[in-house]
Order: structure tokens, then sequence, then C-alpha cells
């Protein structure tokens, strides 16, 4: 028996991967975009929707990014709209441990669970940017050394809000049309090294009891709470050996915490360019990869690493002779670093770029991404189930290059044949996001009601 393929539809955002040139692209904002988007998913049985979240604009050289998607509504709010006008699909969202309270989000995930009937999701990411934290009361007062610490004892409070209602307890008859009441929620209390709370939870359970948690993060702290937290990690592996060395590792850590490969989904980033023939779908790619990386974003992305200004280089032109600055305070703030050894990486551009006669544009281009998945729906569906079959991948968040619309072509010619393999459902047999991804029901942490 094949396995079955994750597939689920993120709003693009919070990156370069929107085309705007396209006269097809349209809103970020407005609600009918994302209602386009998750019914198409829901339309093509995906198993979720997928928001990013950005907490403050970016900034490059003390100036606004403006080159790419830098912000959006409220993610809990747009979720809950979701709700309404969707009936099977997932709804995840990405939020934020360092800036958040966990009574607070508790409450607002599991209100989104009920309304949406077991469709809610949580996609946990932490920062320590003192630029976003400038936006909170707190400020940047996060050591980075404490952030996955923070993070994993805010999913265990979260985990034990969401369990002190008790199990007895009836919020609604519908034969009666009256609420009663068996017994009254459980007091919950936590003390620990970041949190220290107590109260009763005003939320009843709700029908997953935890919502879906994903995860993002891949340093070794980002895998081991992936391992001992998660139900799903949003991975950046896209090649086929780096898919299957990542699975390996991160699945081999869930044994120590009493778990089973089943029990972690792994769920890599990915696009996809489709085209009536292979070489029409690379020409195709070519183009859109042209669109993403204008001369303007070229430039912004090197100084990224170079951490200079760099807006008198001709974008068409050679790589600068000196190495990055690694010294000074970082020209781009409200984005997370992206190279560790950016000396290293710089000296690999430049000989990649001598040894393939490429200008700063096309390194650009060389370096920063390219679709995932290129060529004829037929070719498209065989190599999304091979990397699934080889265990590189569960499934794959799907990233399209326009919005609202990126996603339509996909559900239209691929997801047929995907379902003709027999990897992919041709209806939703379940009503919870944990039944879509064939997740064991949550086991609670916690005693009902203990303190």
């Amino acid at each position: 028996m094949p396995k079955q393929i994750i597939l689920a539809a993120h709003f693009p955002g919070v990156n370069n991967t929107t085309v705007w040139s396209d006269p097809a692209s349209g809103s970020h904002i407005d609600f009918a975009s994302f209602v386009h988007l998750a019914r198409t998913a829901e339309r093509g049985r995906f198993d979720f929707f997928f928001l990013a979240e950005g907490l403050r604009l970016r900034e490059q050289r003390g100036r606004i990014h403006d080159l790419d998607v830098v912000g959006r509504p409220d993610t809990l709010t747009v979720l809950a709209a979701l709700a309404a006008v969707t009936t099977h699909l997932g709804l995840a969202g990405t939020l934020n441990t360092t800036f958040r309270e966990p009574y607070e989000l508790a409450r607002q995930l599991a209100t989104l669970d009920h309304l949406s009937g077991g469709r809610a999701a949580w996609n946990v990411v932490t920062t320590s940017d003192a630029f976003t934290g400038e936006n909170f009361r707190r400020g940047g007062y996060l050591d980075r050394s404490l952030r996955y610490e923070r993070a994993a004892e805010f999913v265990r409070v979260a985990r034990r809000l969401w369990e002190s209602w008790p199990a007895d307890v009836i919020v609604g008859d519908r034969a009666t049309g009256r609420y009663v009441r068996e017994a009254g929620p459980g007091a919950f209390a936590h003390h620990g090294g970041q949190f220290d709370i107590a109260g009763h939870f005003t939320v009843p359970r709700s029908p997953q009891l935890h919502p879906v948690i994903l995860q993002a993060g891949d340093s070794p702290e980002g895998r081991e709470f992936a391992a001992s937290s998660a139900d799903a990690v949003f991975s950046r592996h896209g090649t086929l050996a780096e898919g299957r060395e990542f699975y390996r590792d991160v699945k081999a850590r869930l044994a120590r915490y009493g778990r089973t490969p089943e029990d972690l989904k792994i769920i890599p980033g990915a696009t996809f360019v489709l085209g009536d023939t292979d070489a029409e779908a690379q020409e195709r790619a070519h183009h859109i990869r042209r669109q993403q990386v204008s001369p303007q974003t070229a430039i912004l992305l090197l100084e990224q690493l170079w951490n200079r200004d760099l807006s008198g280089y001709d974008p068409d032109g050679p790589l600068p002779a000196e190495d990055p600055d690694v010294d000074a305070a970082t020209i781009s703030r409200g984005r997370a670093g992206m190279y560790p050894d950016p000396v290293g990486t710089a000296r690999r551009w430049r000989a990649l770029a001598q040894e393939k006669g490429l200008g700063i544009r096309d390194l650009i281009i060389e370096v920063t991404g390219r679709q995932s998945f290129v060529g004829t729906p037929q070719r498209v569906a065989e190599q999304m189930d091979h990397f699934v079959q080889s265990d590189a991948a569960d499934g794959f968040i799907l990233v399209p290059h326009l919005t609202p619309g990126g996603l339509d072509e996909f559900v239209d010619r691929v997801v047929p044949l995907l379902q003709e393999r027999g990897v992919f459902r041709t209806g939703y047999t379940g009503t919870t996001l944990r039944e879509h991804l064939g997740l064991r029901a949550a086991r609670p942490v916690t005693r009902v009601g203990a303190a």
C-alpha cells in the first residue's frame, strides 16, 4: 500500500515568491483572495491552508523593504473567517511564542478549533529579534539561547490549559437546545522558568483536544523540539538526498519521547511550474524566476549576505571583491539570518559566478532557490510521488507564485493524476485535521483537571 501524500496550500507572504508584475496577481489583503485560495485547496481535497506571519515590516538600509510581501492582516482573524466559508480544510497559522502568552493563545486556538469543527493548527515559531520586539511591551528581552526553552514550555502550558476542562463537561444539548454542565472546568497552575500562571481556562475541550502543532526550525534544537512537541514539521529541504537525511534524522529522535514515526509528519515547502511539455515548463520556470528576482531584489538579497550597502553595484555586473562585513550591525532587520558563515558563503558564490560566468542577478537566481517540481502534470505527479514513497517527505506545502489563483492549475491538472496513482484522496473521510493527516487522537499529557 503506497503512502498517501499530504498536501497543503501556502498563502504566499513574507518572501519574494509572488510575481507582482503578472496581470493575474491580486491583493494580499482583500478577503476574497484568501477565500479563493482556500476554496481551491478544498476543491482539491487538500489537508490544510497555511498562513505565514510577519510581526514587523522589514527594513534594509533603514528603509522599508517593499519589494516583497512584508506583512498581512492578523492570522487568527483571517483563519476564523475562513472557517465560515470552508467545511473540511484544515486552518494553520504561524504564531510566535516569544511575544505572546500561553493563556491568550491557547484560548484563541481552542476557539478556532471549535468554530471550525476541529480543523485548527498552530505553526510554532520563535524569535530573539530585538528589532521585532520593539513592537511589543517587553521588547527584545529574550536571549537567543532561551527561545526554544520558552517555546517548549509554552507548548506544554498550552496543552495543560486545553486539557484542564474535564472531558465529561456537556456544553450543549442539541435535543433540548439547553446548555448543561455536569462538572466544572478544572483549575490550572504552572510554575516554570518562563511562565508562572494559575486560574481557570474558559474554553471547553475542543474537537481535537490539542490543535495540530507544526514547527519549522531546522537547527539541532529545532529538530529536537519537533520530535518532542510537534505533529508536523514544515521543512526547507527540497532535494531528494537532503529530504531523506532530514526525514531519517528527525524521525529517529521520536523514540526517546515515546513516539512512533507515524506521530510526526515531514512536509517541506515546495513550488511547481507546469507546461504542456517539459521544455515549455522549463522555459516558463526560467521566466518566473527572473520575475521573482528583479534587478533591485537581486541587490537587496546580495546585501543580506554581504551586510554592506551595495546600491551602487550593477545587477548584471560582478560580485563585490571585498568580503561580507561580519562585525557591523545587520543591514537587514526583521528577517532571520540565513547564512551562518557569510565569508565562506561569499567565496563559494564567487567561485560559482566565475565558473558559470554569472553576474549578480543571475547568481542570485542560481543560489537563492528554484522551483521544486517543473514539467508536465504527469512528470510533476510522478516526481512528487517518488519523493514521498522514497521517505524524503510525507507531503508538501505548496507555495504558488501567484495570489490568489496560483493553485488552480495544480488542482485541475496534477491532483487527478495523484488520485489515479492511488496516493491522494478522492474525498474527505474524516472531519478533523488530525484525521486528514493520519495522526492519532491527541493524547493528554496531564491528568484531566490536575493542576
